[in-house]
Formats: C-alpha cells, sequence, structure tokens
C-alpha cells in the first residue's frame, strides 16, 4: 500500500466516526437531559472532524486533535459506565484504554510524517 494513502484512509475513518457520533446528538435532546453524555458526544464528533480534516490537509495540530478524541472517547466511556451505569464496567474500561492507547499510537504515526507542514 502506498504511505500516502494511509493519512488518507485514516481521515476517512475519522471524518466518518464524527459523522457517526454526531447522529447520536439529536435524540440527546429529546427526553430526560444527560448532560454530560451530551457534551461528551458532542466532543468526540467535533475532535473526530478536526482529526481528519486536519490530517487532510496535513495540519501540525491534526495530532493533537487526536489526542483530544482519545481522552473523549475515554471520558465518555468512563461516565456513562462507572458514574451513569448504562454501559458494564468491563466494556466501559477497555474502551477508554484502547481510545487513550490508539489516541496516542496515531499521534505518535502523525508526528513522525515527513510530509505534516
Amino acid at each position: 500500500m502506498d504511505h500516502t494513502a494511509i493519512p488518507l484512509l485514516i481521515a476517512l475513518g475519522l471524518l466518518a466516526y464524527g459523522l457517526y457520533t454526531a447522529v447520536y446528538i439529536p435524540g440527546m435532546l429529546i427526553g430526560p437531559p444527560a448532560p454530560i453524555l451530551f457534551v461528551g458526544f458532542t466532543a468526540q464528533a467535533v475532535c473526530a472532524a478536526l482529526a481528519g480534516i486536519g490530517i487532510l490537509t496535513r495540519q501540525r495540530w491534526a495530532r493533537f486533535a487526536v489526542l483530544l478524541l482519545g481522552a473523549a472517547i475515554a471520558v465518555t466511556n468512563l461516565w456513562a459506565g462507572f458514574v451513569l451505569g448504562i454501559v458494564p464496567y468491563l466494556r466501559a474500561l477497555a474502551i477508554a484504554v484502547a481510545a487513550i492507547i490508539g489516541a496516542v499510537w496515531l499521534a505518535t504515526f502523525l508526528a513522525r510524517r515527513p510530509d505534516t507542514a
């Protein structure tokens, strides 16, 4: 696989994840409010979109958006699991750890790219 195609695929995946997460936001506005989940899913959607756009345009700040996305995913899942109890504890912890490890790995990959502006 061409090395220039890898960042493109990552960016498209992040943009797709941002759109996927954004679909949940309107449903949270109906019924009893869950402001922390609303903020968490909004942060995930915004950070994923920013990271995808940053990678596509070869911006240096894209790796920070990826790290913020990992933190948003981790905090949202830990809150939903341990505080609200709507997600099993082990699943919430596994997703949080995987999000942090994946975000750090991806940010490191982006930092080592030679074509970053």
